[in-house]
């Protein structure tokens, strides 16, 4: 479904049957399409693209669990969170510059998305979250799959890029 046929969809009663399915337990996330992409260093870098309707159920979830999860973050990171951005995390290394600091640390944990244990990744949401529904839903997507030139992938490990959910899945004290 694209876009500009999901409003034709949600009014002629799709959605209403949507929040049913996602109420009763019943709803079944699609797999995730693969995209490669570019990297600066020469290298691709995998994307799952959700469809219309998953990453709308996806952005629900995140503005739900955001504040939940976002006030325990570290105030020094600023990958995939509400109001940070790169240009802040420079501002940030320029004014500890200034105090005659002489390192600044970037971090950054390679194809940590891609490893992201399930298990682990539910058991800490657990810790926050009490609605069981969502806790299905969650695994659900988790476990949704990518279809992969038209061959359905299945999905063990780590979260794809390219969706509202992988925010949710960020480590929890960066």
């Amino acid at each position: 479904m694209s876009i500009d046929a999901f409003s034709v969809w949600a009014q002629q009663g799709g959605w209403q049957t949507c929040k049913v399915q996602l109420e009763q337990g019943e709803y079944q996330p699609k797999a995730v399409r693969r995209v490669e992409i570019d990297k600066p260093d020469g290298g691709k870098r995998l994307l799952g693209i959700p469809t219309v309707l998953d990453r709308i159920i996806q952005q629900a979830i995140a503005q739900v669990l955001t504040p939940l999860f976002d006030p325990f973050f570290s105030v020094n990171s600023f990958g995939f969170r509400p109001n940070k951005n790169a240009q802040q995390a420079v501002l940030q290394v320029r004014d500890i510059i200034k105090t005659k600091r002489k390192f600044a640390v970037d971090v950054d944990l390679s194809k940590f998305f891609d490893r992201v244990n399930h298990d682990l990744l539910m058991s800490q949401l657990k810790h926050k979250v009490q609605d069981k529904r969502l806790l299905a839903l969650i695994g659900k997507y988790l476990r949704a799959g990518v279809m992969v030139n038209k061959t359905l992938m299945p999905s063990v490990e780590g979260v794809p890029q390219g969706g509202e959910c992988k925010a949710l899945h960020s480590p929890p004290y960066r």
